[in-house]
């Protein structure tokens, strides 16, 4: 039986579910952007749509209307990701060195997205502003379109990395189970390289990220294009998406050592997701705000504001404690005193024995992943700025409670096998994953 109950999970899991995923998010990506500028951010219009004319009816209509993009879109997403591209390649930066994968390879990267981040938001305005080339609020305008580009370019692009990782490996990081819904779904290669640009920092970095933070900007000059004036509350809330994202630039080396990079690998769920799910839904708050002014005034903004500020502020703190340690291999002060540490052993698959440090003191003392609650109000106070009319602007701060609660038992369970001893002694030192004395 427990042979019969193994083979059942793993079909679950490694099928029923990816499928599942693969075939849901790409027109729910579609959705979200639909009823967020066609029907007022109301799920109760977008249930009396679907009930009117039937599911199928309103996925043509929504996304095979719009499946392959348009001439304008796929211009816009062209020079984008050229521009990113170079940028990676051509502007200095600091060589550094990701984690040394379970195979002993150690990915070498360039630290120059800040730069990379402020030049796009430079040429951008530029463009825009100065020159008038084309309007600021342009992806606004363009948005179903870019969705639909980039849902059909993503799946595509998902699907060229399955073969290249089976085929044309950039490392030895690369299996496949033979099961190709699972392979597409989680992928096959661990660290895939185009011409020298590492696939995941491009998808989750310098495409993602960056055009999430250009898209809430473009979001906010589209709703003064339309009604003469910015809210205060789009205003705060594009300034405090941007200024988390600067952070995110400022720490992006960091991020390239995270568990997206280090155990998620190139496929549907992490690519197609920084592609086209990071557009739809991270961006949908602000998406809302568009034709929906909160008419805040100037003391329930500068609060939130603050408060939002001091998230992100916070959430960068505890980052760099864990930098800091980390760069110094423990010789430094955690609020003044020396930092407990632990210093954890473990196996790679070639049999080399190596160490990293665990961190057990300043806010990795308080709980596993600290840093996941400033991250998560920070969400809700850009997201509060759109009001109480409508549940949907608030769908990305539950998104992201479930996410990083499912990322913080993922990386409980990776750390317990990685390092075995050192993590039970270390989840001694520290008992909660994320909130004191509740998880």
């Amino acid at each position: 039986m427990s042979g019969w109950s193994t083979t059942r999970s793993n079909f679950l899991t490694r099928t029923v579910v990816p499928l599942l995923l693969v075939v849901i998010t790409p027109p729910a990506a579609m959705l979200m952007w639909h009823t967020m500028a066609n029907l007022d951010g109301s799920v109760t219009l977008l249930g009396q749509e679907i009930w009117q004319k039937g599911f199928l009816q309103e996925i043509s209509d929504v996304w095979l209307s719009r499946f392959f993009g348009s001439a304008m879109a796929w211009r816009m997403i062209g020079v984008f990701a050229i521009a990113q591209a170079l940028m990676m390649w051509l502007l200095p930066g600091k060589k550094y060195h990701g984690t040394i994968t379970p195979k002993g390879n150690q990915p070498e990267y360039k630290d120059n997205g800040l730069l990379s981040y402020i030049i796009t938001f430079i040429v951008f305005l530029f463009c825009s502003v100065y020159l008038k080339l084309f309007s600021p609020g342009i992806i606004y305008y363009n948005m179903g379109d870019l969705l639909g580009a980039l849902n059909f370019g993503a799946l595509a692009f998902c699907l060229f990395l399955y073969f290249k990782g089976r085929f044309f490996p950039s490392s030895s990081d690369h299996s496949a189970t033979g099961n190709f819904i699972f392979d597409y779904y989680w992928g096959t290669e661990l660290f895939p390289q185009i011409a020298g640009i590492h696939v995941k920092q491009f998808t989750n970095c310098r495409f993602g990220m960056t055009g999430w933070a250009l898209a809430v900007v473009s979001f906010a000059f589209a709703q003064k294009e339309i009604y003469g004036t910015a809210d205060l509350g789009i205003i705060v809330s594009a300034v405090l998406i941007f200024i988390y994202l600067f952070k995110f630039f400022i720490w992006e080396s960091g991020y390239m050592k995270s568990m997206d990079i280090q155990v998620d690998r190139a496929g549907f769920m992490i690519c197609w997701g920084c592609l086209v799910w990071v557009p739809a839904v991270y961006t949908s708050p602000v998406m809302y705000m568009v034709k929906h002014p909160a008419d805040m005034g100037y003391a329930m903004a500068a609060l939130i504001f603050v408060m939002g500020f001091v998230s992100i502020w916070l959430n960068y703190w505890a980052d760099h404690q864990r930098q800091s340690v980390r760069s110094t291999n423990g010789d430094t002060t955690i609020w003044g005193a020396m930092p407990v540490l632990i210093h954890a052993p473990y196996t790679t698959e070639d049999g080399s024995t190596k160490t990293n440090i665990l961190l057990a003191s300043g806010f990795w003392g308080v709980s596993r992943h600290f840093h996941y609650l400033p991250e998560i109000l920070a969400a809700f106070f850009w997201s509060c700025a759109a009001g109480m009319g409508a549940f949907l602007p608030y769908f990305y701060v539950i998104f992201l409670i479930v996410l990083l609660t499912h990322r913080a038992f993922r990386d409980d369970t990776k750390c317990r096998n990685k390092y075995g001893e050192s993590w039970v002694q270390y989840c001694q030192l520290v008992p909660y994953k994320i909130i004191p004395w509740v998880l």
